[in-house]
């Protein structure tokens, strides 16, 4: 008798085991995974908030002054109506001053092209930026003047080689919160610039296209970090937290969504640096 011959194969129920199984495996990497990518782009913005930073410093040793914003809203490679080029800080030379037209520039985002550094984050947006107006002044011989120095600033000798004196402060601050009672602790304050990279939600940043992207809920602290005009002079810098439906950031208990990356330039850093460049006596 021929015994008839064995299929090899797989049954139904052990495809069916096997298909979960994958499906569990691909599961336990892809999460991993989707936090090795967001570590690595919080890493990447990191070093290039450093690297503007630095910048930015070298911009001041040269030139005596912090640089101007840019425009967000001009797109890369275009123009805006007041001829200043997409990443150029908006200054205007026969007025020694940042000025888009009439109104004063204070804030925008990074002049990258000016400082040659990269334009956006990780993310792809560009990195918003505020400046003092007191250290933005165009520098000319004995040009130093108390005015709008607050607190007042009467340096001994008077620079003529910066638009700041070692007594100006910024009008600036940065605080994070306490993680019980979300009250407000100040990490920088009298800064003369504030750089904010709006991570990786993007809520409130300028994209390569110079289109605002959506604006963050009403009484965040990510919406403290996203009002692009000179009046803004508080920001904040904490640990992120996930999207909640249900949430207060100054009230809690449940945080708000956050997820911004914070970079300051304080006064002393600016002014040491300044003084060990011959800008300031």
């Amino acid at each position: 008798m021929i015994l008839p011959k064995r299929q090899n194969g797989f049954t139904l129920a052990e495809v069916a085991i096997a298909v979960v199984i994958v499906a569990i495996l691909l599961a336990g990497i892809m999460i991993p995974l989707g936090t090795q990518i967001d570590v690595r782009n919080n890493a990447d913005t990191q070093r290039t908030l450093d690297q503007i930073k630095d910048a930015i410093v070298a911009y001041a040793v040269a030139n005596g002054r912090l640089p101007c914003p840019a425009d967000g809203t001009t797109p890369a490679g275009g123009t805006n109506a007041a001829g200043f080029a997409a990443g150029a800080e908006q200054y205007q030379s026969a007025l020694g001053t940042c000025v888009n037209g009439a109104a004063a520039v204070l804030a925008g985002v990074v002049p990258w092209a000016t400082l040659g550094v990269p334009e956006t984050d990780a993310w792809g947006r560009r990195f918003s930026y505020w400046v003092a107006p007191i250290f933005t002044d165009a520098v000319t011989i004995n040009s130093f003047s108390t005015a709008g120095q607050i607190p007042s600033c009467t340096p001994t000798i008077t620079p003529t080689q910066a638009s700041f004196a070692l007594c100006s402060l910024g009008n600036l601050t940065v605080s994070t919160r306490n993680d019980s009672t979300h009250a407000t602790v100040s990490v920088g304050s009298v800064l003369p610039v504030v750089i904010v990279s709006h991570g990786k939600n993007g809520y409130g940043a300028y994209n390569t296209r110079g289109t605002l992207q959506p604006a963050p809920a009403a009484g965040t602290d990510e919406a403290a970090n996203a009002t692009h005009t000179a009046a803004a002079s508080a920001f904040y810098s904490r640990n992120p937290t996930p999207a909640a439906s249900a949430c207060s950031d100054p009230g809690g208990p449940t945080f708000c969504e956050f997820d911004d990356l914070v970079a300051m330039i304080p006064a002393p850093i600016l002014a040491a640096r300044a003084v060990a460049a011959g800008r300031l006596p």
